[in-house]
C-alpha cells in the first residue's frame, strides 16, 4: 500500500494507489467512486457507497461547490485511476478561534482539522446517521475527468 498522509487546505489524504491520468481542473465533471465513513461518529461504520447494490458512479463539477468542501478540494488534487483516502476532521468554528489564542501549536492543529463546511456542518446529515460537525472519512477512487 502507498498509502502516507498528504495535506492540503483542511482535508488530508491517503494515497492508496497512484492515478496515471490527468488531474481535474475547476468547472470539469469529474466521475468517482466513492464510500464513506462515519455513520453515527464512528469512522469504521459505512454510510453511502457507490459500490453498494443499486448504486453507480457519482459524477459532479469540481471546485463549484457542487459536493462538500473537503471533496472539492481533496478530489482537485487527485488523478484519473487514484484512489485515496480523504479525511475530513472538523472542529466547530468557534473552537478553532479559541484554538488561536490558547495554542501555540495551532498551527498542527490547523492542518489536520477544519471547519464544519468541510463537511456537513452543524446541521449534519441524519438520512445517512452523520451527526452535526462530523469527522468523515471517504475513500475515493477518480474515474474519469471531462
Amino acid at each position: 500500500m502507498l498509502a502516507y498522509p498528504i495535506r492540503a487546505m483542511g482535508v488530508e489524504k491517503d494515497l492508496l494507489k497512484a492515478g496515471t491520468g490527468p488531474k481535474p481542473v475547476a468547472g470539469q465533471n469529474v466521475t468517482v467512486h466513492c464510500t464513506g465513513f462515519g455513520k453515527n461518529g464512528d469512522l469504521t461504520k459505512k454510510f453511502w457507497s457507490t459500490k453498494d447494490p443499486g448504486q453507480k458512479p457519482f459524477s459532479f463539477q469540481i471546485g463549484k461547490g457542487n459536493v462538500i468542501k473537503g471533496w472539492d478540494e481533496g478530489v482537485l488534487g487527485m488523478q484519473v485511476g487514484e484512489v485515496a483516502r480523504l479525511r475530513v476532521m472538523c472542529i466547530p468554528s468557534f473552537l478553532c478561534a479559541r484554538l488561536i489564542f490558547l495554542s501555540t501549536s495551532f498551527i498542527d492543529l490547523q492542518s489536520s482539522k477544519c471547519t464544519p463546511d468541510y463537511a456537513y456542518g452543524p446541521s449534519g446529515f441524519p438520512a445517512w446517521g452523520i451527526q452535526p460537525n462530523a469527522d468523515l472519512v471517504f475513500e475515493i477512487q477518480v474515474l474519469s475527468v471531462e
